[in-house]
């Protein structure tokens, strides 16, 4: 049933309000009225900014879904407290809009670029990536193939028709293990994806350290005890100093060069942010690695059948261009790592 005219021009004025109340956010914040746009052209909603309906596209999606049962670090954790990718993206969201609500910027920008950002994570965290990108012809890399999920895979092949902003800063929040601010895995063109980049740091280094003591791993008293006397020595008093420092670093360079704030650190908190990278690759993700031999072997007995018996993919990836590796990739990446090992045990007891 159609709805009367004059409820759709009511609706019509919500969204102009929200439109217009951006206007009083810093003049270096994205506005969704000046969005570069979508791939493919749509009616505005009556309702929602572009950057809220991008939000809203993404939670409803299936890849969204599967990120509760997609592991973090620690593979299938005997536990109902340890983090999974869904846990990690919440935690990302509120970090990067804390930082963003207290520098005047776009939340709504901010929020559709953290739900998004881990969407084509493979399961068995980083490790199932690592092998994903030894066995696939193009390579893999998690922010590309989240990417590729929105663009492509969701709704049936159609995608999900974000704007450019939320799609650059999407591929744009990668970075590479030399450094916490390391630009070498490409940087976002707006500050608020620029804000999501750096929370997904000060996300993962701080609830890994809290998953790494719940196991038994290490103690609060293992942490370089320098680091401690900055940051603090709870989960939550190093979050609440890293986002003080962020933006304070932020106000800091606006100030001086009365240009766009920088999206950093001031260089002891990058320093002691650094350490804690250092200290988790020593003593936390090296017993990850050791646990996740078997789930290695898993993704790569899975990617190496579904080559030799691509019938036995789903049609909705037989369908996706691209080739038979990158369809066995995108359904491979797109496994909750329950799924994975029920489609390994299937799997082994056909042959």
């Amino acid at each position: 049933m159609d709805l009367p005219s004059s409820i759709h021009l009511a609706n019509s004025d919500i969204r102009r309000r929200l439109e217009e109340s951006e206007g009083r956010l810093s003049p270096y914040a994205a506005k969704s009225q000046l969005t570069r746009g979508r791939m493919r052209s749509e009616a505005l909603c009556p309702m929602r900014t572009e950057f809220q309906r991008d939000r809203d596209r993404i939670i409803h999606t299936k890849s969204f879904r599967r990120l509760m049962h997609k592991t973090q670090v620690f593979i299938a954790p005997a536990g109902d407290h340890y983090r999974t990718r869904l846990t990690h993206t919440l935690e990302v969201s509120q970090i990067a809009r804390s930082i963003t609500r207290a520098l005047n910027l776009n939340e709504d920008l901010t929020e559709a670029i953290s739900l998004g950002h881990d969407l084509g994570h493979t399961p068995f965290g980083h490790m199932g990536e690592d092998i994903l990108n030894d066995l696939s012809p193009e390579g893999f890399r998690h922010n590309e193939q989240s990417l590729r999920v929105v663009d492509i895979l969701e709704k049936d092949g159609q995608g999900l028709n974000l704007t450019w902003e939320v799609r650059d800063g999407i591929l744009n929040h990668s970075k590479n293990w030399t450094d916490i601010l390391d630009e070498g895995g490409g940087i976002a063109s707006t500050l608020e994806g620029q804000i999501c980049r750096v929370a997904d740091a000060v996300a993962y280094i701080n609830h890994d350290i809290d998953d790494a003591i719940r196991a038994g791993i290490i103690t609060e008293s293992d942490l370089p005890a320098d680091v401690s006397r900055l940051l603090g020595s709870t989960n939550r008093e190093r979050i609440n100093s890293l986002i003080i420092d962020i933006v304070s670093f932020a106000l800091k360079t606006e100030g001086e060069s009365g240009g766009p704030p920088q999206i950093g650190m001031s260089p002891v908190v990058r320093e002691s942010a650094n350490k804690l990278r250092q200290f988790l690759l020593k003593r936390v993700y090296g017993v990850a690695r050791e646990e996740a031999e078997q789930a290695q072997e898993v993704v790569r007995a899975l990617y190496h059948y579904f080559i030799e018996n691509a019938e036995k993919l789903p049609e909705e990836y037989r369908l996706v261009h691209g080739g038979i590796e990158r369809s066995v990739v995108d359904y491979i990446s797109g496994m909750t790592d329950r799924y994975a090992l029920e489609t390994f045990r299937e799997m082994c007891s056909t042959q």
